[in-house]
């Protein structure tokens, strides 16, 4: 059987308050429209745009008849538009370059992690490497394994000697 959720308040969650005179702003939105905003204005792209509006502004300000000039005084209103766009350009690069520090925080931190990991993994396989070395120093070798059979080889061969000799001895006393 289904279970019934209630539409009341949730106590493992936080009430959301919808007063307030302060407007709501997702970080994350604001972070990435204004990485885009900054990633614009250091571009060739902005540079070109902003190049060619001001000479035209320039050029229609200069050669434009009195009457349709947009400006009055001398590029006072030039002057203005450009404060304007520096003011807020200054703060979005600024939250841009808050945003990259941050990812940069957190990259360092798992670059840092992931570097502690392997040299642990390091240490223990060297201590693997150790103890197999260990291990191996008491294992007999193949080299010595021949040598001690030669050796036995040998002995053998002298029993056989002696043994053949015994006989041969016992059997001329015979």
């Amino acid at each position: 059987m289904a279970r019934k959720t209630s539409r009341g308040p949730r106590l493992d969650q936080p009430l959301e308050r919808s007063r307030s005179l302060r407007p709501s702003v997702d970080s994350e939105t604001a972070g990435r429209v204004s990485e885009r905003v900054a990633r614009f204005l250091g571009s060739w792209r902005f540079l070109g745009y902003m190049t060619l509006a001001i000479a035209v502004w320039v050029l229609w300000n200069i050669f434009a008849p009195e009457s349709l000039t947009v400006d009055g005084y001398p590029f006072l209103f030039l002057t203005l538009v450009l404060s304007l766009q520096a003011s807020y350009a200054a703060p979005l690069i600024l939250l841009a370059q808050n945003r990259q520090a941050d990812r940069d925080r957190v990259q360092f931190q798992e670059d840092r992690d992931q570097t502690e990991r392997l040299l642990a993994d390091a240490d223990y396989l060297t201590r693997e490497i150790a103890s197999l070395r260990l291990a191996l120093g008491e294992m007999a070798t193949r080299d010595y394994l021949r040598g001690e059979i030669r050796d036995l080889l040998e002995e053998f061969a002298e029993l056989l000697k002696t043994s053949k000799s015994q006989d041969s001895s016992s059997e001329e006393n015979a």
